[in-house]
C-alpha cells in the first residue's frame, strides 16, 4: 500500500510540477511577484496532496520567532526535497540559497532567475562567498527572508553533517539574528527515496541566535540544535489540508 500511495503522490508531484513550469513561461513575462504567486500555488498544490494521498500531515511550530515583516536569516536542517518547497508557504518573500547545479534543470532555472534566488557555485571558493554576500545584501535591502541549509546537502534523519561556512558569513554580513529550524521531514519523505511514509512532518522554528555571536559559538550552537531530538509541542494538532492552523496562516 505504501508503494502504491507513493507512486500516486509522485505522479501528482511531477505532473503538477511540469504543468506549473510550462505555465511559468508566460507568467515570467510579467513582474516577479506574479511568478512568486504561481510558485506558491505550485507548492500549495504539491504539498496539499501529502495528507490525502500519503497520510502525511505537516506541523509548523514557533512561527512567533520569525519577524512579522522585513528581512530574516533562516538556517534550516535539510533532510528532504520537502524542505526546499515548504518555505514558500511559511515566509512571504523567500530568497533561497541554492547550489548552481540546480540551474541545469530546464524551466526550473528560468524561474530561479526570475525570482532572484541566491545561487552559489560551491566549487568557486572565496569567489562563491563574495557572490553569496553580494546577493544577500540585495535580498536584505528588498526586505526578503534568506533561507539557507547550512549542512549543504540533504542528510538522513539522525545523521550529523558538518556545517558549511556560508551561514556564518551571512550572519556576520547581514547582522541579522540567525533563526534555526529543526525538522524530521526525512522520516516521511526520504532523501532520493520513492516511498513516502505516513506520519507527521514537524518543522520547529527555534528562538533566534543573537546577531553578534562569535563565529565559533554560532556554529557550535547551530550544530548542537541540529544534533538534538526535535522538540515536541503537544498543543499543535493536524489541520484538514495536512498543515496545522499555525502554518496555514502564513499561506
Amino acid at each position: 500500500m505504501i508503494w502504491l500511495r507513493s507512486t500516486v503522490f509522485n505522479l501528482w508531484f511531477y505532473s503538477a510540477t511540469v504543468a506549473f513550469a510550462v505555465a511559468s513561461l508566460a507568467v515570467r513575462l510579467g513582474p516577479a511577484s506574479l511568478t512568486l504567486r504561481l510558485t506558491r500555488t505550485w507548492a500549495r498544490t504539491v504539498l496539499g496532496g501529502l495528507r490525502p494521498i500519503c497520510g502525511i500531515n505537516v506541523e509548523v511550530t514557533g512561527r512567533d520567532h520569525l519577524p512579522a515583516h522585513g528581512p530574516a536569516l533562516v538556517a534550516s536542517q535539510h533532510q528532504s526535497a520537502f524542505d526546499t518547497i515548504v518555505w514558500l508557504l511559511i515566509v512571504p518573500t523567500p530568497a533561497y540559497v541554492l547550489k548552481r547545479e540546480l540551474m541545469h534543470i530546464p524551466l526550473y532555472a528560468g524561474m530561479v532567475r526570475k525570482l532572484d534566488m541566491i545561487v552559489v557555485d560551491r566549487d568557486a571558493g572565496a569567489t562563491a562567498i563574495r557572490s553569496l554576500l553580494r546577493d544577500a545584501d540585495r535580498a536584505v535591502a528588498e526586505g526578503r527572508q534568506i533561507v539557507i541549509f547550512p549542512e549543504g546537502t540533504r542528510a538522513a534523519p539522525g545523521a550529523v553533517l558538518p556545517l558549511q561556512p556560508g551561514i556564518a558569513a551571512l550572519a556576520s554580513r547581514t547582522r541579522l539574528p540567525v533563526i534555526p529550524v529543526v525538522t524530521d521531514s526525512g522520516s516521511c519523505w526520504g532523501r532520493r527515496a520513492w516511498r513516502r511514509y505516513p506520519g507527521t512532518i514537524r518543522i520547529a522554528i527555534q528562538p533566534p541566535l543573537p546577531a553578534n555571536l562569535p563565529r565559533a559559538e554560532l556554529m557550535d550552537r547551530l550544530a548542537a540544535l541540529f544534533a538534538a531530538p526535535i522538540p515536541v509541542d503537544n498543543s499543535v494538532g493536524a489541520a484538514p489540508a495536512g498543515f496545522t492552523d499555525e502554518s496555514r496562516k502564513a499561506t
